[in-house]
């Protein structure tokens, strides 16, 4: 099996599994509890909380656990918007966000609040000028994903983040699911208020996410209840769950460290043998773009009969964002970038990570030509 859907979801690592176990079966207290046990999840709480504050170069009181990455872009913008809606109810973001931040402000353009859509170029990214070009005394929220979800483009954070230092008073959120562990990142010097994190992209395990929520922010919280996490997100905190995202994310670091020379050279031959195909179009820009994530369209098919060409041969690849996959619209990002719309329906998404290997995308490749000159036939 080769397994190139890792945008959609990870393998949990071993060690986080048995992390889980062990914290499920014998620190299984309630971390709010005031008697022994509840007193031994609360140490592992924040001892997690201190693994991936360091991780993240912040301070641990900055990390606030959720149940992914949805929530978290939920609590960032729904927060924001809330908490400052006497202020201003203008907010910024771009055409090619993930569902959980573009459904997010829809829902808020619905409440009464005023949304801008900034328009990427044919490479996925943004201005920071045509943010500041929209920005007025009414804007409180700027949200900008890092890493695109479906073609791996890197947006300028820190630029953007240079440029929203001159207005204070507007929240900077990013969407980091694709990038962490991938891509640096110093939140600190990007200038950037709130970043969301979700445990199952970097093989940690689903329903565990963060928000970096930078000290002196204030949201408006979402959940209602026993006022965990500082007040800012109720609900017994998911321990072991929160102890294997820590573990997680340690071991991704260390194998980036180890791998990302071998992820960029797997990236490169991809990219390379594709591009000498007929009738296949890469939409993932060479520069200035995540080391995991290929994009293309194979001209004359529908993703979805590729998609399941390839299982057949024990490969799997997604087409879309995973949780947009199972729709019939083509993708918004790649419309967002000027792909013909027939094309963005057959565009296939390859995602790896830093257990792939070189002989894995050699046999990938022979399986692409195969497969197009299997269907090919098929169609005559």
């Amino acid at each position: 099996m080769i397994y190139f859907d890792n945008s959609a979801t990870t393998k949990p690592y071993k060690e986080v599994l048995d992390s889980f176990i062990k914290v499920s079966s014998e620190y299984y207290g309630n971390p709010s509890s005031l008697h022994g046990m509840g007193g031994q999840a609360e140490r592992l709480l924040k001892q997690a909380r201190e693994q991936i504050a360091q991780l993240m170069n912040v301070q641990h009181n900055e990390i606030y656990f959720t149940s992914g990455g949805t929530e978290s872009n939920n609590l960032a913008i729904k927060g924001t918007a809330l908490m400052h809606r006497n202020r201003g109810r203008h907010i910024i973001t771009t055409a090619v966000e993930h569902a959980s931040v573009s459904e997010t402000i829809a829902q808020l353009r619905d409440l009464g609040y005023r949304i801008t859509i900034i328009p990427p170029d044919s490479s996925g990214i943004v201005s920071a000028e045509d943010i500041e070009k929209e920005i007025t005394s009414e804007t409180v929220l700027v949200s900008v994903m890092h890493v695109n979800n479906e073609i791996g483009t890197i947006q300028p954070i820190n630029e953007i983040g240079k440029l929203l230092k001159k207005h204070s008073k507007i929240v900077f959120h990013v969407d980091d699911v694709q990038g962490i562990g991938k891509v640096p990142l110093d939140l600190y010097e990007a200038n950037v208020d709130l970043c969301t994190i979700s445990a199952h992209k970097f093989h940690g395990l689903k329903g565990n996410g963060a928000l970096y929520i930078r000290d002196g922010i204030r949201l408006s919280p979402l959940f209602s209840g026993g006022n965990q996490e500082w007040k800012q997100r109720s609900g017994t905190e998911n321990v072991a769950g929160i102890v294997a995202m820590a573990k997680a994310l340690r071991l991704t670091m260390n194998n980036k460290e180890k791998f990302l020379d071998r992820l960029l050279s797997i990236k490169k031959h991809l990219m390379e043998e594709l591009g000498k195909m007929e009738d296949i179009t890469v939409h993932t820009p060479e520069s200035h773009s995540a080391p995991h994530i290929i994009n293309f369209s194979i001209k004359g098919f529908k993703a979805e009969v590729f998609v399941h060409a390839l299982e057949e041969k024990g490969i799997y690849v997604s087409t879309t964002s995973a949780c947009s996959s199972k729709k019939a619209a083509a993708s918004s990002t790649l419309i967002a970038i000027g792909v013909p719309e027939k094309d963005a329906k057959s565009a296939i998404r390859v995602s790896l990570t830093y257990g792939n290997s070189l002989e894995e995308a050699a046999t990938f490749i022979v399986a692409v030509k195969e497969t197009v000159n299997r269907l090919r036939e098929v169609m005559k």
